[in-house]
This record gives C-alpha cells, sequence and structure tokens, in this order.
C-alpha cells in the first residue's frame, strides 16, 4: 500500500511501533545508569520503591523521547531506509496521534515522579527539556551523541537525588561517564545511517570523526571507565568491581577493534545492543562490590 493510500488510525499496534515496544534496548541504555546511581549511592541494595518508580519512569520517558524524536524527525525519517516504515514517517499516524501519546506517557511519568522528594521533583523539568532537546541536536551539533548522553545522564542525577536528598560528586562523575557512554554506542549506532546522513544533511558522530571514529569510541569508553573507577573509589567499593570494570573494558576494546572496519549496518545494530549487556555487567559490578 502506499503513503497516499494509508488511512492513519491510533491502533494499539502503531501506537506499539512508534514508542519502540518491541525493542527495548533504549530503555536499558536509560535505566541501567540510574540504577547505577541507586546502588552506589545506597552502597548495594536500595529500596524497592525507588526500584519500582525508576524502572517505570525510564520505559514511559524513553518511550516519550521517541515519540518526540519521530515528530522531529518525520521530514528525515521518508528518506532513509531504515526509518521510513515508522508509523508516523509511513503515515499509519498524524502528528495529533502522536501528540496525544507523548502527553499520556508525561502525565504518567509526572505522577511517577511526585513520589518521590523535592530535590528530585524539582530536577524533573530538567530531564523533560533535555528529551525535547535531543532530537533538534542533529541538525545543529557535530556530536548529537553528546546530547543524548547528557538527557540519558540526568537520569543519574534524578536517582541519586531521590536516594540521598543530595547531589554527591560521586553522582556527577556516574552522569559524566554516562555522557561518555553514551558517545561510545550512539557512535557505533550511527554507523547504520552514514550514507543516509550525508545524503539529507543531518550531523552525527561518525560523518565528524570519518576514519578516526574508531579513536573517538575508544576515548569515550576508555573515559568512561576511568570515571566509573573514581565513582567507585569515593564509595569505598571492593575489588570485584574492578575487576568487572576490566571485563569491561576488554569487551569495549573488541568493538573499537571491529569498527576500524568498514560494518555491515546490522552488525553495526548488533554491537550497540550489546550494550544493554555491558551495562549490565557494569551494574552487577557494582552489587558485587559491596558484597562484604
Amino acid at each position: 500500500m502506499s503513503s497516499a493510500e494509508i488511512v492513519p488510525q491510533l491502533t494499539w499496534s502503531n501506537v506499539s511501533r512508534l514508542i519502540r515496544l518491541p525493542n527495548q534496548t533504549g530503555t536499558w541504555l536509560l535505566l541501567l545508569p540510574t540504577l547505577w546511581a541507586l546502588v552506589l549511592s545506597q552502597e548495594g541494595w536500595p529500596p524497592w520503591p525507588l526500584l519500582l518508580i525508576f524502572i517505570l519512569g525510564s520505559f514511559l520517558m524513553r518511550s516519550a523521547g521517541v515519540v518526540v524524536n519521530d515528530l522531529a524527525d518525520r521530514p528525515f525519517d521518508r528518506h532513509v531506509a531504515r526509518t521510513r516504515e515508522r508509523p508516523l514517517a509511513s503515515g499509519e499516524l498524524t502528528a495529533a496521534h502522536a501528540l496525544g501519546v507523548l502527553v499520556t506517557l508525561l502525565t504518567l511519568a509526572a505522577l511517577l515522579v511526585l513520589q518521590l522528594n523535592p530535590l528530585t521533583i524539582r530536577l524533573s523539568p530538567i530531564a523533560l527539556l533535555l528529551a525535547a532537546l535531543y532530537p533538534f541536536a542533529k541538525r545543529v551539533v557535530h556530536l548529537p551523541q553528546a546530547m543524548l548522553g547528557i538527557a540519558f545522564g540526568w537520569g543519574t542525577i534524578m536517582a541519586w537525588a531521590a536516594s540521598r536528598g543530595t547531589i554527591d560528586p560521586a553522582a556527577w562523575l556516574l552522569f559524566s561517564a554516562t555522557i561518555c557512554w553514551a558517545v561510545g554506542y550512539d557512535t557505533i549506532y550511527a554507523l547504520q545511517d552514514i550514507e543516509d546522513d550525508r545524503r539529507i544533511g543531518v550531523k552525527s558522530s561518525p560523518l565528524y570523526f570519518r576514519d578516526r571514529t574508531w579513536l573517538a569510541v575508544a576515548c569515550a569508553f576508555a573515559v568512561m571507565l576511568v570515571l566509573l573507577g573514581i565513582a567507585g573509589s569515593m564509595a569505598g567499593i571492593g575489588w570485584s568491581f574492578y575487576g568487572v570494570l576490566g571485563v569491561v573494558g576488554l569487551w569495549c576494546g573488541k568493538q573499537v577493534n571491529e569498527i576500524r572496519t568498514p560494518l555491515l549496518p546490522a552488525r553495526a545494530f548488533e554491537l550497540f545492543q550489546e550494550h544493554a549487556w555491558i551495562g549490565s555487567a557494569i551494574l552487577v559490578g557494582f552489587f558485587l562490590g559491596f558484597v562484604r
């Protein structure tokens, strides 16, 4: 069926595709740094209510983020092979449909935030602003992946504030580590679209770094590991955490070596998806570091 013959309909199938329900890698990548912050701030196992709020909140905010992204990127998505079948780009949903879904998601997220302490509530509008700004970064800056990292990293600040009622230096280290991590994995993700991005004129880190993309990714991962190590040290974490970081470093190094040569888009996506496991390994490391 051509796009001219499509009748926009608000169906569960279309909404689930709009919020990327079948693929939750993005939710994991948003959630995991908040869990790092909760575990580190509590020096072990955080309270169940906080865990539940941030798990549900990460799902809702990631879903809202991709809706904002698709609303902003409709003119581009129609010209990119990987995205032209998205519900908004293909005409299966209208902008009004998407806005209705967005308002619903943000309302539910706000209800969750209201269960938290006053400091976290005051920090929450910044999260909303960052989520709204990210989709437009690729029009302006050569490293939109850093903007994604700032948006995802803000969850560590909110989680730390929710856990302790303050924002300690270790929280900012986790925030910075998350930015570096996102620059690394989202640069790998962007390798899928490098030719389409060049053709339609949007900016991305692979286009900016060109043949030094592998080196930029290596530096981002290396700085991430150093920052995580310092944050753990400030919390008095055990040596098992550093053992896990060593394994993660080898894993990231293997990815860097692979992207030194051209990748098929499908392989770039597989490497990106591995970061849900990498982030989970770091989380396990934080837990193990506080086992006495």
